[in-house]
């Protein structure tokens, strides 16, 4: 495979400007340097619109817009956290200001480069042509991951950084990432680190932290994490991972306290005003949350970067401020993000609960019931995720304060309970999720702790010499919860002690049909992240099944993402 199957002539470019005259100026520049095609456009939601549905092999984006608050590096942000940027693609940022700094981290990892103001046509060939020599120097490692060979690329990469080859440092990044990815932590922590020790960088420093997080080690990424703000107190993506850490360590009044330095630094944002809102709608201010929730509709319903559960949330509101010209545009917007979805299920699945809302707000009982019904008996199956579990607890809470009657409520609460409090964190953000109704939030902290309890009779079982007890009754009771918690704490016993238990290939066996089925290794709140899973906060945006781009059309452009 090649990365650049077009010459110049025969490439497509995407210019974003604000302005008339500017704008003119670097489409007439491109077509005079032999860029075949150029498509322009002067605001940043026709540009991520463009790029989200369009595949471009080069992008010159203007840093400053004069009618617009947000920038082009927070467009940029947007779409590499978002996986929205092909590896080939050279994005390349038009300013009047940049300081040493932004220039030297432009070439180490975030941009392909600056352009600063005024530039000749020149100056701009040189950079697309600089731009694309290090991705044909690198396209070994590309070409591995396109294949989905990632111990190959990441193999390449160490070696590159090892001998410190051209582009040996956004090797290193690339290496550590796929690292990452494919849950070799340690040995990621280890490269982070040695690219820190041939030379500081911010991303490196934050990627240990990532390590240190994703090893469940959130007090040690929270030390990593202050160390590096104090150096670099505009570090936004070190704002949105040390949230999470202090999410995952229950400290959600830091979290949201965090989130909203992120919030404030990068204001257009859509992600990080969805978890900022989210995290405060939950365990803050619900107007406040709404407040960014609505702000984070209003600018980004469009972008494949909005997450829906925004809407099942802009819904209770409507539903607790009995606004029903409010609920039907909540679920007017819904559907049309359901209608454009790829993936619908997820989509259809939230549409359908905004009904169940909008039902019990126009007094139509008996389908709430119903809905009600459905969801309470799928407590226990594997799509019902945990976003589900707080949503059908905000349901629950305002079908009893309606007084609608429903059975078995205190029970459904407590198989929500029973199947996810796996964490701290989790507990504490479904029993808020109860808000309005303490009963409820108490019954789900009693669940946390009888799950703690299970957990403490099973290990005390190994503790004695039997750790084959210990894996037979985490593993009934994890049968018995659907809970993650249990489920993975057998898998761990297992594998810990596995010489010495007793037809340990059949509890491997059954363990993992259990895993595979509920995804228990996944359970975590996505929090407002609605792009790829494989994107995070300060990390670099690697390719799932790349494919060249296809000029035949926009069908065929928009199924080759």
């Amino acid at each position: 495979m090649h990365f650049f199957p077009n010459d110049l002539h025969d490439a497509h470019a995407l210019v974003i400007e604000g302005n008339p005259q500017s704008r003119a100026i670097l489409v007439s520049q491109l077509r005079d340097i032999g860029i075949g095609k150029v498509s322009q456009c002067s605001r940043m939601a026709d540009a991520r619109r463009k790029l989200e549905t369009s595949q471009f092999d080069v992008v010159i984006c203007e840093q400053t817009f004069e009618r617009e608050s947000g920038s082009g590096q927070d467009l940029l942000d947007e779409l590499r956290r978002n996986q929205l940027l092909p590896f080939y693609t050279v994005f390349i940022m038009v300013t009047a200001e940049a300081s040493y700094s932004k220039v030297a981290e432009a070439a180490e990892a975030a941009l392909d480069a600056y352009l600063l103001k005024p530039h000749t046509g020149a100056r701009l060939a040189e950079r697309i042509l600089q731009a694309r020599s290090r991705k044909a120097e690198l396209e070994a490692i590309f070409s591995a991951i396109d294949e989905q060979d990632h111990e190959r690329a990441a193999q390449l990469c160490l070696e590159r950084f090892e001998a410190r080859g051209p582009f040996w440092l956004y090797a290193a990044r690339i290496g550590a990432e796929l690292l990452l990815r494919t849950g070799r932590l340690n040995e990621a922590r280890t490269l982070y680190e040695a690219v820190i020790e041939a030379k500081t960088v911010p991303w490196a420093r934050l990627g240990v932290a990532r390590a240190q997080l994703g090893a469940g080690e959130p007090r040690k990424a929270s030390t990593t994490l202050e160390a590096l703000l104090q150096d670099e107190p505009e570090y936004a993506d070190a704002y949105d991972v040390m949230g999470r850490a202090q999410f995952e360590l229950g400290h959600f009044e830091n979290a949201l306290s965090t989130f909203k330095m992120a919030t404030q630094l990068t204001p257009h944002s859509i992600s990080r005003l969805l978890k900022h809102g989210m995290l405060a709608y939950y365990t803050g201010d619900r107007s406040e949350g709404i407040a960014l929730l609505e702000r984070a509709t209003r600018i980004g319903l469009d972008s494949k970067m909005y997450d829906p559960q925004a809407l099942v949330l802009l819904g209770f509101a409507r539903l607790d401020d009995n606004d029903k010209k409010g609920m039907s545009r909540v679920l007017e917007q819904l559907s049309r993000l359901k209608e454009r979805s790829f993936e619908p299920e997820r989509p259809y699945r939230l549409l359908e609960f905004v009904r169940a809302l909008d039902c019990l707000l126009n007094e139509q009982e008996g389908r709430v019931m119903d809905e009600v019904k459905h969801l309470t008996e799928s407590i226990r199956q594997p799509w019902f995720d945990f976003e589900m579990a707080t949503n059908l607890m905000g349901l629950l809470v305002r079908v009893v304060q309606r007084r609608v009657q429903v059975y078995e409520v205190e029970k459904n609460i407590e198989k929500l309970g029973m199947r996810f409090c796996t964490s701290r964190s989790l507990s504490e953000l479904l029993a808020s999720s109860a808000a309005g109704h303490e009963e409820f939030s108490h019954i789900v902290r009693d669940a946390h702790a009888r799950i703690l309890k299970l957990t403490e009779q099973a290990m005390t079982l190994a503790i004695k010499g039997d750790p084959k007890g210990t894996v037979l009754k985490l593993l009934e009771d994890g049968r018995q919860t659907s809970n993650a918690k249990l489920i993975e704490s057998s898998w761990q016993v297992l594998n810990r002690y596995e010489t010495r238990i007793d037809g340990a290939e059949d509890l491997r066996r059954q363990i993992a049909a259990l895993r595979d089925s509920l995804q228990t290794q996944h359970q975590i709140t996505r929090m407002g992240e609605a792009g790829s899973p494989n994107a995070a906060p300060g990390g670099l945006a690697l390719p799932s099944g790349y494919k060249a781009p296809r000029r035949e059309g926009l069908l065929d452009r928009m199924r080759s993402d």
